[in-house]
């Protein structure tokens, strides 16, 4: 191949010039022998033609010469040159590895003995994924998903450390609705989480997804934030409010639970999802927000359950332009109010049926389905500000939203 190359590319190339060269010679000939008067003075002129063609070619020659032997000082001195410009380089690169410095000791390899039932069959299975060591009301805890540790007994679930510890967790609580689970572990001498603001997160920002994919335990991968907001997304695992950031730092099978931090070394998303064809990464992957871990992650350790929080409104799920025109928008946007229940925070906070719910906290709402995620993803007796339009006007209103069970009955736990 590298010959064909040099065939193909190379000597095409040499030959040009060469045609060009005795075309040129022939041209300059003729020109001298216009402005010649006798053959002597034309081979005088042909001869001084030649010797400053020969000169010309020789200090070429010379150059590319010294070029080849160039002196080990001068070679050194460029490389003195090239290490400067790339320590500027180094300098922005040294903020990752600092980064990774600090979060590497706070992420857990974990691993789950589980029995799956498939038809008739039951067999056993290992399950392996990633978690974060948090600490909350001075005790320490570990995020993850609830699909790593689903259906294991606690006493089957083992913590690997980064210092190669592995430990039992003695307590495990999860919520199926976010696919979120924590666990509580033995101290002393474990290294928590700092915890970033994942409201303040934004698209095109740099992260770091650290894990365990295929049970390599401590990889990390860099990328950016592609998108926030993901919702709907089928995950097959019954996960009802959902949303996620998106990010195309690689997410593999294993970095499920794992942290997604950013550049101040923050964890700012717990790995959930990837999209892919092949079951690999193909540089789509889903983190759920750390400040709706955070929201979740409290209620299990002091309740053992989660609280939905509640506005008590009936939408619209079919808003469609015509409707979104008579109201005063120019596309359907928002969630639109179709009922109130009574006594509920919405009938409190004076919202009115025909109201376009526009924002709610500070959240641009997309429609009823983000409506309804925001919200059970808010802390209860939370106070939120709401944009809504009213008679083609908008207006502002703040509601404290209330908990779910006192209005609805209780669906059963999902295994």
């Amino acid at each position: 191949g590298c010959y064909n190359g040099f065939r193909y590319t190379l000597w095409p190339t040499a030959r040009l010039p060469a045609r060009r060269f005795r075309s040129s010679i022939f041209k300059v000939v003729g020109m001298i022998r216009l402005v010649s008067y006798t053959s002597r003075w034309r081979w005088i002129a042909l001869s001084l033609f030649s010797g400053l063609l020969g000169v010309g070619l020789g200090w070429s020659a010379l150059g590319q010469f010294r070029l080849v032997t160039e002196r080990p000082e001068d070679r050194a001195k460029r490389y003195d040159e090239l290490a400067a410009d790339v320590g500027h380089l180094e300098q922005q690169g040294l903020i990752l590895k600092k980064a990774v410095q600090l979060v590497r000791p706070t992420v857990v390899h974990i691993e789950a003995d589980k029995s799956e039932t498939s038809g008739r069959v039951r067999r056993d299975v290992e399950e392996a994924g990633s978690g974060t060591i948090i600490e909350l009301n001075s005790k320490f805890y570990v995020l993850t998903n609830r699909h790593v540790i689903r259906s294991a007994a606690v006493k089957s679930i083992r913590v690997k450390l980064s210092d190669g510890r592995v430990i039992n967790p003695t307590a495990v609580w999860s919520d199926p609705g976010t696919d979120i689970a924590v666990m509580a572990i033995p101290g002393p001498e474990l290294l928590p989480a700092r915890l970033g603001d994942s409201d303040k997160v934004d698209i095109g920002d740099f992260v770091l997804a650290v894990g365990s994919p295929f049970g390599l335990s401590q990889s990390v991968t860099f990328g950016i934030i592609s998108a926030k907001g993901r919702r709907e997304l089928d995950l097959g695992e019954g996960v009802e409010y959902q949303d996620f950031l998106q990010t195309d730092a690689a997410i593999n099978p294993g970095n499920s639970g794992g942290p997604l931090i950013n550049l101040r070394g923050e964890v700012i998303g717990m790995n959930t999802a990837i999209a892919s064809q092949s079951g690999g990464n193909e540089g789509i992957g889903f983190s759920i927000p750390i400040n709706i871990v955070m929201v979740i992650a409290r209620q299990l350790v002091e309740r053992g359950a989660v609280a939905r929080a509640y506005l008590g409104v009936k939408l619209d799920g079919s808003f469609n332009p015509t409707v979104a025109s008579q109201l005063g928008l120019s596309r359907p946007t928002g969630a639109r109010v179709v009922g109130i229940v009574a006594n509920s925070p919405a009938d409190r906070a004076k919202i009115q049926i025909d109201d376009v719910i526009l924002e709610i906290n500070g959240v641009p709402i997309d429609d009823d389905t983000h409506l309804v995620s925001v919200v059970a993803l808010t802390e209860v007796g939370k106070e939120l500000p709401l944009v809504i339009l009213r008679d083609r006007k908008p207006l502002r209103l703040t509601v404290k939203v209330g908990n779910r069970g006192a209005f609805e009955p209780a669906k059963p736990p999902r295994e």
